[in-house]
């Protein structure tokens, strides 16, 4: 694809290039190189070839959270364009490990884990890209082809050096901590599917920038046109801290059901929200920077416009009547201080007046009776709708049920 004069291109084909662009580049931490990108877009629409866009997972485990899904909404909107959305699932790379920001080495899952975590992944996927216009591909398919001697060859394009100024490298290196050598071949794999691929543009995160990149150098090795990188900010969880992570129990899993899910993005903090704009919604730069600057001058309620993201993203993954009742169910919950009649029940055994903190760490309400005392002092908790706020408060034995609510998602009728 080579780039085009740009007197040689009709006036609307270069506007259409340019509102392609706009979308393209929304959210995106880099975009190597921007120009790059215009230039394959004009290419595409004048010859009516959409580009191949490739993004590449490795099943190392069975979930996907709303954390992954940010590259995957990027592959959406090249797919809404009209190009090709080629979802590669890395079942060959899987039994390397990607040693990204990893402080030792990734251990190895068996094929049938693989397999099996590959399957719930495809179909966690395809919950946001359309399954008809959607490639799905699996490396094995051309790097199983790869003997000995191909693999020397293919390592033969990139010096040592390169590799140990990879950050994770450099710094297990600089700790004194192993690098083993097969943790080297895992960029020349990855940079390789997009030499088999002919991709046009591969899509990763932040912490896949090197692997990416690779991509392009590999792809001028072996005398291809180079793909264009872009790579996507890593989505903070709930905390609001720490990237979305299982392990660090901040996710929203995106087969969460309707109102979970709601309620969990509503517990983010009113600046992560505006990051939820930026990768999940239509909405231009312009228009978010706009409602940005009503929120703060006070024409928009905050939490309005919370809720109008959150019910987005629920519609994105389950329909527009779910996300329109996970919302109501919200409002009814938190907003209206009405007690839904659709509570679960929690049971509780005490044989003794009991303090309300220690009855709140045994539904499970708080971690430490600590963290329920917080609560209580700071006005979020209520019984029956009352709030209450005194940390000597006692549960007697032999109560009839009551509704405990703590905090702004933990509610339950108590038998």
């Amino acid at each position: 694809m080579t780039q085009m004069q740009q007197d040689q291109v009709p006036q609307h084909v270069i506007d259409e290039a340019n509102r392609q662009l706009e979308i393209l580049v929304k959210g995106a931490e880099n975009v190597t190189p921007v120009e790059g990108l215009r230039q394959k877009l004009i290419y595409s629409i004048y010859h009516n070839k959409p580009l191949k866009v490739k993004l590449g997972v490795d099943p190392t485990s069975p979930d996907i959270h709303l954390g992954h899904t940010v590259v995957l909404q990027k592959l959406k909107q090249f797919q809404d364009l009209g190009h090709t959305a080629m979802f590669l699932i890395g079942d060959y790379t899987t039994k390397i490990g990607d040693p990204t920001g990893k402080s030792k080495t990734r251990p190895v899952l068996t094929d049938e884990e693989i397999k099996k975590n590959a399957e719930t992944y495809k179909e966690q996927a395809l919950k946001i890209l359309d399954p008809s216009k959607t490639e799905l591909l699996y490396n094995s398919q051309w790097l199983n082809e790869l003997d000995f001697a191909d693999v020397i060859k293919l390592m033969a394009r990139v010096t040592a050096n390169q590799m140990i100024q990879r950050d994770s490298f450099s710094k297990r290196l600089n700790a004194n901590s192993p690098v083993a050598l097969h943790e080297f071949v895992y960029p020349l794999m990855q940079g390789y599917d997009s030499v088999a691929m002919d991709a046009d543009v591969e899509l990763g995160g932040t912490d896949q920038t090197f692997n990416c990149l690779m991509g392009r150098q590999l792809q001028k090795s072996y005398e291809k046109e180079q793909q264009i990188v872009i790579t996507m900010p890593l989505l903070e969880g709930l905390d609001g801290v720490e990237k979305m992570s299982k392990s660090l129990g901040n996710y929203v899993a995106i087969d969460d059901e309707p109102r979970d899910m709601f309620g969990k993005i509503m517990s983010n903090n009113d600046d992560l929200m505006w990051k939820y704009y930026l990768f999940f919604s239509a909405k231009t730069v312009a228009e978010i920077e706009e409602m940005k600057a009503k929120v703060e001058a006070g024409e928009l309620h905050p939490m309005e416009v919370k809720k109008d993201i959150a019910q987005e993203v629920v519609a994105g993954l389950h329909t527009a009547e779910d996300a329109a009742a996970a919302r109501e169910n919200f409002n009814q919950r938190f907003s209206k201080n009405a007690i839904p009649e659709d509570l679960d029940e929690v049971k509780l055994e005490i044989e003794e007046a009991t303090r309300l903190a220690v009855v709140i760490k045994q539904v499970g309400f708080a971690p430490s009776n600590s963290e329920a005392n917080r609560l209580i002092k700071s006005g979020a908790v209520k019984i029956n709708g009352d709030k209450i706020d005194d940390m000597g408060y006692m549960v007697e034995p032999g109560f009839e049920s009551f509704v405990l609510q703590a905090g702004k998602r933990r509610i339950a009728k108590i038998v």
